[in-house]
């Protein structure tokens, strides 16, 4: 363990939109351990310690799940009361092809208080002018924008262009890589041929398995905000878990809170 300070580390993280855990004791209360902390990042490095390695260890692997799922709970752990506390930044949506459905969903997204990023190779179409709400415009092939944006278990992506060039080689990439959610737009028909491409192409049925396609809800959309708002409630719904349904024909709790 280092000697940096788990709760100062972890309010550096929340300050600078961060992530991290941070394990504390909270039960029961004669425990020796009561109030200790313990701190863990997504690559793995923890600071502090609850007192006992292998309680330290089950913390880890509890903080790592949690981390991903970004709520935070408690848990009990080797006879103990664990409340495991996390931040994390805002969540990611990449958006692949610099068109209108692309404006509708940045401005929906930003509004939503996810973190939108556009890219396209198409110098005259990926500008900041065209994406004000975008936190970032890459005039780049898919390849060239994952690799500067980096992808991982909290990046949602959408893939919004008609080009098969520029469809595949993003498709190809996002349904390999550790994304929560990919989707493409277009039809049925468009669905079937991408998918025969890809697979022409030596990628499997488990990988294409992965794609939302038709990317969206069933709202009956129309016009670009709708579409935008299709997309977005479907990306909100896998990020919570939810399929997405209709809440008055649904069961079960409305709202998940952490325990």
């Amino acid at each position: 363990m280092t000697a940096i300070s788990p709760q100062v580390e972890f309010l550096r993280l929340a300050r600078e939109e961060g992530r991290g855990a941070l394990a504390t004791v909270i039960g029961p209360e004669d425990a020796p351990a009561l109030g200790r902390k313990l701190l863990v990042t997504p690559d793995g490095l923890a600071a502090g310690g609850l007192g006992d390695e292998r309680i330290d260890a089950a913390a880890t692997e509890a903080a790592a799940e949690l981390l991903w799922a970004e709520r935070s709970e408690a848990r009990e752990l080797g006879g103990l009361v664990v409340f495991i506390d996390v931040v994390a930044p805002a969540p990611r949506l990449l958006i692949l092809g610099a068109v209108d459905y692309a404006a509708a969903l940045c401005k929906l997204a930003r509004a939503s208080g996810w973190r939108p990023f556009v890219c396209d190779p198409r110098v005259a179409f990926a500008t900041k002018a065209r994406f004000p709400e975008a936190e970032e415009v890459l005039a780049a092939w898919p390849d060239e924008a994952f690799a500067q944006l980096g992808i991982d278990r909290a990046t949602y992506i959408a893939i919004l262009t008609h080009d098969p060039k520029l469809d595949d080689a993003a498709l190809r990439i996002a349904l390999r890589s550790e994304a929560a959610y990919v989707g493409a737009m277009g039809s049925r028909r468009a669905q079937d041929k991408r998918r025969a491409r890809l697979l022409e192409a030596g990628m499997t049925e488990a990988e294409l398995d992965r794609m939302a396609a038709p990317i969206g809800l069933d709202l009956g959309a129309l016009t670009p905000e709708e579409t935008a708002l299709s997309i977005l409630a479907e990306v909100v719904a896998v990020r919570n878990g939810r399929s997405g349904g209709r809440l008055g024909t649904s069961g079960g709790r409305i709202h998940e809170v952490g325990t």
